[in-house]
C-alpha cells in the first residue's frame, strides 16, 4: 500500500436530492484505505434520513453552516462549525441543514466501505470527474 494525494476534480461526485458527496477516500478510489473520507454538503433545509452503518463507526466536522444532528433516535442537537459527531457502529442517525445557506461536513467512516450503500439509493447520480454537479433547491 502507498500513500496517495487526492486532487477532488479527479473523482466522480455523488448526487442526491439533498445535496452532493465529494468520495475523497474511499474503497473504489484508494486501495487498502482501513477508513474513508467524505466530502458533504447538505442543501438549505435539507438533509438525509435515519439511517444507520452496522459495520463502521462514523464521524462527523461540521465545516461551515448549521444544522440538527440526531443520534441514537435521541432529540435532535444543534451543530455548528467546529463541532464533531462521534456515531458508533450500528447507532441510528440523521442530520438536517437548520440554515439557508449549504451545510458542509467532513464524514469518516471506519472501516471504510459504509459509503458503498449510498450508491444503492434511488435519487443516486454519479457525476463523472472534472464535471460539475447541477444541484436544485426546493
Amino acid at each position: 500500500m502507498s500513500a496517495k494525494y487526492v486532487d477532488p476534480s479527479s473523482i466522480p461526485t455523488w448526487t442526491f436530492d439533498w445535496g452532493i458527496i465529494k468520495p475523497l477516500v474511499a474503497t473504489d478510489n484508494t486501495e487498502g484505505a482501513d477508513c474513508s473520507l467524505m466530502h458533504v454538503v447538505l442543501l438549505p433545509g435539507m438533509g438525509h434520513d435515519r439511517h444507520n452503518h452496522p459495520e463502521s463507526d462514523e464521524i462527523l466536522y461540521i465545516l461551515s453552516g448549521r444544522g440538527d444532528q440526531m443520534i441514537d433516535d435521541g432529540e435532535p442537537k444543534p451543530v455548528v462549525p467546529g463541532d464533531a459527531v462521534w456515531i458508533p457502529k450500528g447507532v441510528f442517525h440523521s442530520t438536517l441543514n437548520t440554515s439557508h445557506e449549504p451545510m458542509v461536513i467532513l464524514a469518516v467512516y471506519a472501516p471504510a466501505g459504509a459509503e458503498e450503500v449510498l450508491k444503492t439509493l434511488p435519487d443516486f447520480t454519479e457525476v463523472p470527474a472534472g464535471s460539475n454537479p447541477r444541484v436544485t433547491i426546493g
